[in-house]
């Protein structure tokens, strides 16, 4: 297979395994489920932290001595995302009840969440897709993490976006249909864009990993980690911990393996 065709199945991969596995969550009785998200969190922070630190970090290191420029893209990645964050184009609330989530208990259905979710899950995927082509044109290897670390997290984004949608008015079968849709076709504009962009321009491409490290650990740490806090009993936090370090011993081990 040539690496564009890679590039093209692995960005569809993540996007459409996370979409299914959404919906086999909210299959599940109430019990487990609740149970079991915060499980999906917690190795999907360490899944993260480990791409950018173990791989993405490395190799953007590794293509530019431009430390100090690598590390100044990397605080204003954080910005931008933040920033972005901020208008309402991108949310990762893994919780149903969240502010920008909305409430469950409200009686009245409402479709403007569903839409901004759908909006903000394309726009995503769409920066998602250009993070696994740019990994790809540096390394095959580091792409195949990279896809990795992203689908690892899109799995628990996609089962609270889901429900929004649902909670949203739209029936299962329509919704599982658009995010399936708008998962597949973002990705893979975003997967084309940054092949046919860096592919004669590598000089740019430590850079664009530098984004990619940046947005990364912004979704871990700014998204993820502080809805772990709700949680403060101290068996918790050992489980948190735990399947946190499973996350980046995971990315670890594909990395050492993949080399």
């Amino acid at each position: 297979m040539s690496l564009l065709a890679w590039i093209i199945l692995f960005s569809l991969l993540g996007g459409v395994l996370s979409v299914l596995a959404a919906s086999v969550y909210l299959l599940l009785p109430d019990a487990p489920r609740q149970r079991l998200l915060p499980h999906l969190v917690s190795f999907a922070i360490g899944a993260l932290l480990g791409a950018a630190f173990l791989a993405l970090l490395p190799h953007a290191m590794m293509l530019s001595h431009d430390f100090h420029g690598l590390g100044l893209t990397i605080l204003l990645g954080i910005l931008f995302f933040f920033t972005l964050e901020k208008m309402v184009l991108w949310h990762h609330c893994h919780a149903q009840d969240c502010e920008a989530h909305g409430h469950q208990e409200s009686a009245k259905v409402n479709s403007t969440p569903g839409v901004l979710i759908l909006v903000g899950d394309g726009l995503h995927n769409m920066v998602h897709g250009v993070l696994i082509a740019s990994a790809f044109l540096t390394d095959f290897h580091l792409g195949v993490v990279t896809s990795l670390a992203i689908a690892a997290h899109e799995i628990p984004q996609e089962v609270g976006d889901f429900a929004v949608l649902l909670h949203s008015g739209f029936s299962p079968g329509r919704a599982l249909f658009l995010f399936s849709v708008i998962s597949g076709l973002t990705s893979i504009i975003g997967a084309l864009t940054a092949y046919y962009s860096f592919e004669g321009a590598q000089f740019l491409l430590p850079y664009v990993l530098a984004v990619a490290v940046s947005n990364l650990i912004y979704i871990a740490v700014a998204d993820l980690i502080p809805g772990l806090h709700k949680r403060t009993h101290f068996s918790a936090t050992v489980q948190q911990l735990s399947l946190i370090l499973l996350g980046v011993a995971v990315i670890y081990w594909a990395n050492a393996v993949l080399h």
